[in-house]
């Protein structure tokens, strides 16, 4: 390993660039994200609009099932036309569908607009991933994925807020779509300017070469020979058939359902177990949310400092932990202490941000190589998006035959099921990528 090419300044320039910038990027597509869920505060209340809650609840279905969607078609096209096409359209066609928003007055533009939405969304996490795969190796991945997975965590605490802030300042609720949609398109002409695809865009060697590492292969036999070429259909057809790709799918479909139940129910569920009004009790849940950052950054360090690169023993672990918290949880909420809640809730989010991250952007990297790396991120957060409308879903159907206690049953029983599969390939770790 050459030392003074590990210090090369244009080098560690461009990365830190591409870090910041598609970061900021992540970040800035929650805020698109977040304006219907503050706007139906002011809709609800505006005699000129008659949107019933069952209605809002179908626009909701329509981005979740869009964004799921999204996720499969955008994972293969990020390895096939890159990061800088797919993300620009996304990010584009965001702002657009969110200005739309804003001025529409019925429930089918509503709808229309909030499936466009969805798909504009679903461009950016699998797409963004594999830019950083391009910039930052095998061995230091854990750390720089905790670091830059921090985007989501931070998105969903400040984009909900500032549309809310926005919308109360104009007196309007439109301003909830407006002034997102506007920050968001100044973070796109950003986006242009900043970000590049690969280190050989601005004549630079491939990170492998950069850092001395022996090159990932999508074979199974782990020879470089017949190495099918980065975006072409070979290759996305072997990340798909990639046996570790696929058991991180079903493993995110297992985890996600806990973090949207209680992003969707939270703070009903705080409200009916203590009786506190709506501000009290989104402060309260927002203890979830902000475990998030120091969780994805503790999992990072341990995943490559701890177990040297391994994702899955952190994961293993944490999940177990979290499964017998949740199950527990309704018995301890029924004390009825604030603080005691406010504390768990962190615990919950502190153990669940972690392995989420791992799961969904880390290890999808790490098995889906540079090469694959959109199509293995948008495999994995494909069959996570269908975990998440189950999560948004089955409390509303059923917390009323199963109780709460069920209801939070029901996710630990989710969350071990995630636990107990991983157990098998506990050492797994790409070489050659393939997992010994």
């Amino acid at each position: 390993m050459n030392e003074s090419t590990m210090k090369n300044p244009k080098y560690e320039f461009w990365r830190l660039r591409v870090f910041l910038i598609t970061w900021l990027a992540y970040v800035g597509f929650y805020l698109t994200r977040s304006s219907f869920s503050v706007a139906k505060i002011g809709i609800s209340n505006d005699p000129d609009i008659r949107m019933s809650p069952e209605q809002m609840g179908l626009i909701d279905g329509l981005y979740l099932a869009a964004y799921a969607i999204g996720q499969f078609v955008w994972g293969a096209l990020g390895d096939k036309k890159g990061t800088r096409v797919v993300v620009l359209t996304g990010l584009m066609s965001s702002v657009i569908a969110g200005f739309a928003m804003g001025v529409s007055s019925i429930v089918l533009a509503f709808g229309i607009f909030s499936f466009v939405q969805g798909l504009s969304q679903s461009t950016g996490w699998a797409p963004l991933a594999k830019n950083i795969s391009n910039w930052f190796s095998l061995r230091e991945r854990g750390v720089i994925m905790g670091w830059w997975s921090t985007n989501y965590a931070i998105g969903s605490l400040i984009a909900a807020p500032f549309a809310g802030f926005m919308a109360d300042y104009f007196l309007d609720w439109r301003f909830a779509f407006f002034m997102p949609a506007a920050v968001l398109f100044m973070i796109a002409v950003l986006f242009f300017f900043l970000q590049r695809n690969r280190p050989k865009d601005v004549g630079l060697p491939s990170i492998e070469d950069y850092h001395g590492e022996q090159r990932s292969t999508l074979n199974p036999s782990g020879s470089l020979e017949d190495e099918p070429d980065e975006g072409s259909w070979k290759a996305i057809m072997m990340v798909v058939k990639n046996r570790m790709v696929l058991l991180l799918a079903v493993v995110y479909f297992f985890l996600k359902p806990t973090r949207y139940a209680i992003l969707f129910w939270g703070p009903l569920y705080i409200n009916e177990t203590l009786n506190t009004g709506m501000t009290e009790s989104a402060i309260i849940n927002v203890s979830f949310f902000l475990a998030g950052p120091l969780s994805v950054l503790f999992a990072g360090y341990v995943s490559d400092k701890v177990f040297n690169s391994r994702r899955l023993p952190y994961c293993i672990i944490a999940l177990f932990l979290l499964a017998i918290i949740l199950f527990f949880f309704n018995d301890i909420a029924v004390l009825k202490n604030k603080i005691v809640i406010a504390a768990v809730l962190f615990l919950i989010g502190f153990l669940l941000y972690g392995p989420d991250s791992l799961v969904s952007a880390t290890a999808a990297l790490d098995f889906g190589t540079s090469k694959g790396a959109s199509t293995a991120s948008g495999l994995v957060n494909g069959f996570g998006s269908i975990g998440a409308i189950l999560g948004g879903t089955i409390p509303g159907f059923f917390k009323e035959s199963w109780g709460w206690g069920g209801v939070f049953a029901f996710l630990a029983a989710s969350v071990l099921i995630a636990s107990v599969i991983m157990i098998p390939k506990w050492n797994a770790i790409p070489i050659n990528n393939n997992e010994k």
